[in-house]
């Protein structure tokens, strides 16, 4: 499976940034935080020192999961052609033909939704079912796909559009 995750200029040089500050600044004051918390004495009723450690594990978690993301990145920016369905495109897609059953989501990486975005829109990337059955394929199209629960389903493409955030 592909691990490419496709990401526009802007969100790669946010993530980029988040990256660089928890893995060197913001690790650096949870360390501290430890090392304080630890000359309290008592660590076994030490609450202080067990949430420092709590947020040390997330912080340690959230480097490598941008580490991941960032080392399998592919930045481009957002195409804003209606003809294909791409990472970056906005697909709006009909269950069983049923025009009145519809989803409409985001072909890429939660990270190209702004970090302050309220925009409320499902994200798939383009290696899971449904984002590898509509890629590279247009409006009007029929596609099926394999549910994770092993059934088939099919869809029609009913638009395509960039994504604007």
């Amino acid at each position: 499976m592909d691990n490419t995750i496709w990401l526009t200029h802007d969100a790669y040089a946010r993530l980029r940034q988040e990256y660089d500050y928890i893995s060197g600044e913001g690790r650096e004051i949870i360390s501290k935080r430890i090392g304080q918390a630890r000359d309290e004495g008592d660590l076994s009723e030490n609450a202080g020192y067990h949430a420092a450690r709590e947020e040390q594990g997330q912080n340690e978690l959230r480097i490598r999961r941008l580490k991941t993301i960032l080392d399998n990145a592919q930045v481009g920016e957002v195409g804003q052609s209606n003809d294909v369905v791409r990472p970056g495109s906005t697909v709006t897609i009909a269950f069983d033909g049923d025009e009145d059953d519809t989803d409409t989501f985001l072909l890429g990486a939660r990270e190209l939704l702004s970090l302050d975005n309220s925009l409320d829109i499902s994200v798939y990337s383009p290696q899971s079912p449904v984002g590898a059955a509509v890629l590279g394929h247009k409006a009007g199209d029929d596609v099926t796909y394999t549910a994770p629960n092993g059934r088939e389903i099919a869809i029609t493409i009913v638009s395509i559009k960039g994504f604007s955030a």
